[in-house]
């Protein structure tokens, strides 16, 4: 007798798959209290209500990350699936809040990266021959943290929502600020001044942020209880998602930063988001959480955000270029 379910009826290879580039996918999932599964070749998921279960279908072409959440289990067969597909699986805590390998200072999200070397070779390659030059690497640092500037200039000139929330690039007081940094980008001479350069134009985003929401009494605190924080948190992992995203599918791995320090796990994913986080998250975590929104709505404005402004070509195109990068004139 033959088994309807047995592996070999619902193999497949990933040739057969309609190959969409990682950069044009549109979908990221966080799923919480399901159970996710192969079922007739597909990947689903399950929930469980009072009167009867219910699968949802989950386009795997189309899909660059999943976020596991709490009271949620996946299947051998589906992590099959997924791993043919090229989607990044990460487990997290409630919410889409990563718990995973944390320390006192940081919690960082447990990637599961699909398990195939079949990837380009040039961009490693091409970012290996620079990468032990001191100079060069710093010079990488500059071009992110411009490329950063220049993102943040075009989303908030384009965008009209955040324009009625202050937040617009031609605005003196913005564009000012801007510029300024931009200049002093170019002259620091050392990757800890950039960070520390960095740093404060984060700082006085925030602070921008807080004035344009009226979200008074505003500190960073990455442990904070309010919405604001807790936001920035969902927001910033969900950037992080796309910059594993970028590193995994161009084969460069994590540890080959060039700002967030050599031994930092998974520094490259930092950089990398750091492209769009500033542009995007940062005033969507203030206008959601000044207008009191739910942590689901907010993660899908993130969602929205990220597709509408193409974050994830943002990102590719930048790490692209660095990897093939023969010019080192800024």
């Amino acid at each position: 007798m033959t088994n309807k379910n047995a592996y070999t009826d619902n193999s497949f290879f990933s040739s057969d798959l309609k190959t969409i580039l990682h950069s044009k996918r549109a979908n990221i999932y966080y799923l919480s209290h399901c159970r996710v599964m192969q079922k007739d070749g597909r990947v689903l998921y399950l929930t469980e209500d009072d009167k009867a279960n219910q699968y949802f279908n989950i386009p795997i072409a189309n899909t660059t990350s999943i976020l596991l959440g709490t009271g949620t289990s996946i299947t051998n067969a589906a992590m099959r699936l997924l791993s043919q597909a090229g989607v990044l699986v990460g487990f997290c805590g409630g919410g889409g809040t990563p718990l995973f390998m944390g320390s006192e200072k940081e919690i960082f999200i447990e990637w599961l990266t699909p398990q195939s070397e079949y990837r380009p070779t040039e961009y490693i390659q091409g970012w290996m021959s620079w990468w032990f030059d001191d100079d060069k690497r710093l010079q990488a640092a500059q071009i992110m943290q411009l490329a950063r500037i220049e993102f943040l200039r075009s989303v908030w000139q384009r965008d009209k929502d955040f324009k009625q929330h202050g937040f617009d690039s031609q605005q003196p007081d913005i564009a000012s600020l801007l510029d300024t940094h931009q200049s002093q980008i170019v002259v620091q001479d050392n990757v800890m001044h950039l960070l520390q350069l960095e740093a404060r134009l984060t700082k006085a985003l925030y602070k921008l942020a807080a004035q344009n929401t009226n979200y008074s009494g505003f500190t960073r605190d990455h442990d904070g209880l309010d919405k604001a924080n807790g936001f920035l948190n969902h927001g910033n992992y969900l950037a992080y998602g796309l910059g594993a995203t970028t590193a995994w599918v161009l084969g460069i791995p994590h540890g080959f930063a060039v700002m967030h320090g050599k031994t930092r796990r998974g520094a490259l994913v930092f950089d990398i988001a750091d492209i769009v986080k500033d542009a995007l998250v940062l005033p969507l975590s203030f206008i959601c959480a000044s207008e009191n929104l739910s942590e689901q709505e907010f993660r899908q404005e993130c969602l929205n955000y990220f597709t509408q402004y193409k974050a994830l070509d943002e990102m590719f195109e930048v790490v692209k270029g660095l990897a093939l990068k023969t010019d080192w004139e800024i």
